[in-house]
């Protein structure tokens, strides 16, 4: 039973109002009176436009789904002559640049990884903070971006190897004058090297930038490598010039996520991700955990001072971190208004920026060196809700005191509204915007959802071969460049999924700063070391120049909608696909459920380990629930491949103490959640999973 207190007509729970009042608001210049009488005040203004953005996403749907119904052979142009009637798509503007001031090199200049990390783990929180630098060897020598495995013990061979690549790294973005970093026998501080008696130099001399008594600082397409000396340890002593380590600068910036990879279903789980991210802004959070039998406490990383010729350099020796809040749909039992629950967003809102206020306090080791808080906003339909996003953040900043624009948003243009409509959801908060990104996922998830009555989809493997997916990665960063994103904030790529495969990886995610984003998201902070060599390879400001000057991404093209058409699948291509898709649901939900676990590594139907989070949930079962509507498949075979694939979940989870198995009796908490989400998948507001996880999540703790 939730312990409320009464603060200015409002019911808080207990965990929200001790956090509040003990944790968050001492040494912040507002009381603990102006806080709760502001945060009632902006809850009675703002809810009921929040409903209403909430029906009119409702009434679109249903005018969509009766034109798919009427019109199942429908061109683009007749689409979009449809959705302009039903205001889905609006009117576009004149020309314009965003305004955003105050911006942190990190977002605005630079261009490298960025983690995506539930911040309800704070030693998970704290991993992807310190992953600002990360050693270039243990990422070589501890992952498949060398061929074969590791021996027991230290495996010489392969620590040869992952120096040689190393080596090959320096030589082709940090190239000595007719010399190789292979031969160098010394790393000197004025910046030139020695190969026995020679002295070489760097053919670019400027990407020396400074030094310390243990290491050598260069900087190439504005990220720094820093090479460790140590003629006493190991390696540095297998080394000629004593090198130990080829440290990148990897994870520039990190979202601190309350959403898609956090299972925080009630006030004591939203206490628990709030009071983390309230440690990152005070910078005192710290965790203790064992492993290898030794205790270890992990806190985070102080800045990196070198010496330069001009004096010092000091760097941050932790990723600029933003938080990712809940978007508009959830509510929360946390804070009741007239005895109802209120929107979760709000919440976040009002609580993370308060977080951040601790931030711009700080003298040392700060996070945002530009006096912002960076809040990243996810699932929005369109411009109204963007717009509506912008409004909240502004009341929160007159509720706290804080400037205006103090608060810089991230916009996920997740949706397909958002997609069809950038530009102007682009204009809608023009002044505070830092960041827009494509998300494969959720994108896909809505795009099944929205053309749910149109027939059958693509199977999802096919999806990325789908006309409208291309038209919506490059419309995305057409639509950052045309309205002055360049140089003023990020342009993201989404996720990648597969945490084990480096060298896939290192193959393939260069397309992202290919086709001109400045950062994307990966899964760990070995994954950003990795990628952080893309950086060095791309230049993405002259990359973005290059396509600034390109036709512009076909919305025709975007509209156009993945289905299977009069094509026929063999019997054995559908039993794969639904096995597939009811695997995944199950490893995903098991653990959500039963656990409490918001992301994690999910074995697949053949055991290869991916990243899972809500997202990847929303796509397998609006696709089952698509495929059941239109008769590909009935209940009766989903009921079969999710009783046969509980019990291959059942199996990959074995070794864990803590899993509850589904099998033989299905009839537990996750087994039900699974069997919801795609039998009633398209009654789903959107597609989304959360109403479902959450009540289903609730409903096991409180059993407990």
């Amino acid at each position: 039973m939730t312990d409320y207190l009464d603060r200015s007509g409002l019911q808080v729970a207990r965990p929200i109002a001790e956090l509040v009042e003990e944790r968050l608001l001492p040494g912040l210049p507002v009381t603990a009176e102006g806080f709760w009488a502001g945060y009632a005040a902006l809850l009675r203004d703002l809810i009921p436009e929040n409903r209403r953005l909430l029906a009119k996403r409702d009434a679109l749907q249903a005018q969509i789904d009766d034109w798919l119904t009427a019109n199942k052979d429908a061109s683009p142009e007749a689409q979009r002559e449809f959705l302009s009637e039903i205001g889905y798509l609006v009117p576009e503007g004149g020309a314009f640049e965003i305004g955003t001031t105050g911006v942190d090199d990190e977002i605005a200049r630079l261009a490298g990884p960025q983690l995506v990390v539930p911040v309800m783990n704070a030693r998970f929180a704290l991993n992807a903070a310190n992953a600002r630098w990360g050693s270039l060897y243990d990422a070589l020598y501890g992952t498949d971006a060398l061929p074969g495995t590791a021996a027991p013990g230290y495996d010489a061979v392969r620590g040869a190897e992952a120096v040689a690549w190393a080596a090959d790294f320096l030589d082709t973005h940090f190239p000595l004058e007719d010399e190789s970093h292979r031969d160098v026998t010394s790393y000197e501080k004025d910046g030139t090297v020695r190969i026995g008696v020679r002295v070489a130099r760097l053919k670019n001399a400027a990407q020396f930038i400074g030094y310390t008594d243990q290491s050598r600082l260069l900087r190439n397409n504005g990220l720094h490598v820093e090479l460790v000396i140590d003629r006493d340890h190991p390696v540095g002593a297998a080394s000629r010039s004593g090198l130990r380590d080829v440290v990148l600068e990897s994870a520039l910036t990190a979202i601190q996520d309350c959403e898609d990879s956090v299972a925080a279903v009630d006030a004591e789980d939203k206490a628990l991700v709030y009071g983390n991210w309230l440690g990152l802004m005070k910078g005192d959070l710290s965790d203790t955990f064992t492993k290898v039998g030794k205790s270890l406490t992990r806190r985070l990383n102080p800045d990196r001072t070198f010496t330069t010729a001009d004096g010092s350099l000091t760097l941050p020796g932790r990723a600029l971190l933003l938080v990712r809040n809940v978007g508009h749909l959830m509510t929360t039992d946390a804070i009741l208004l007239d005895g109802a629950e209120t929107p979760e967003g709000m919440l976040d809102a009002a609580i993370t920026v308060a977080a951040g206020m601790h931030d711009l306090a700080r003298t040392e080791n700060r996070n945002s060196c530009a006096g912002s808080i960076y809040v990243v906003k996810p699932k929005m339909h369109g411009p109204e809700e963007v717009a509506f996003a912008d409004t909240l953040y502004g009341r929160v900043e007159a509720m706290l005191g804080l400037p205006t624009n103090t608060v810089k948003l991230g916009v996920m243009d997740e949706e397909r509204r958002t997609s069809a409509n950038l530009r102007e959801c682009i204009r809608a908060v023009k002044d505070r915007l830092v960041f827009i990104n494509t998300g494969f996922l959720d994108r896909t998830g809505d795009e099944i959802h929205t053309l749910m009555a149109a027939g059958p989809v693509l199977p999802k493997g096919e999806m990325k071969d789908a006309a409208w997916l291309p038209a919506y990665e490059a419309g995305n960063v057409d639509a950052g460049l045309a309205t002055g994103m360049r140089g003023r904030g990020q342009i993201g790529k989404g996720m990648w999924a597969k945490p084990d495969a480096m060298a896939e990886m290192l193959t393939t995610k260069i397309g992202h700063p290919l086709a001109g984003a400045n950062t994307a998201w990966v899964p760990s902070p070995t994954a950003a070391t990795l990628h952080a060599t893309h950086y060095h390879k791309i230049d993405v400001a002259s990359r973005q120049q290059e396509l600034s000057s390109r036709p512009r991404a076909s919305l025709d093209a975007l509209l156009t909608l993945p289905l299977l058409g009069r094509r026929n699948l063999s019997e054995e291509a559908i039993a794969r696909e639904v096995d597939m898709n009811c695997q995944s649901i199950l490893g995903y939900v098991v653990r959500w459920v039963d656990q409490g676990i918001g992301c994690s590594k999910v074995p697949d139907i053949d055991d290869v380990a991916l990243m899972e989070d809500r997202a990847t949930l929303r796509i397998s079962a609006q696709f089952l629930a698509n495929w059941l509507r239109h008769g590909i498949i009935d209940e009766a075979r989903v009921e079969d491949s999710l009783r046969r694939m509980a019990v291959a979940v059942d199996r990959q989870n074995a070794q864990d103490p803590a899993y509850r198995a589904m099998a033989p009796g299905y009839d537990g908490m996750a087994f039900a959640a699974a069997r919801e989400l795609i039998l009633d998948g398209a009654a789903q507001p959107s597609g989304y999973t959360e109403p479902v996880l959450h009540r289903r999540r609730r409903q096991v703790k409180s059993e407990a």
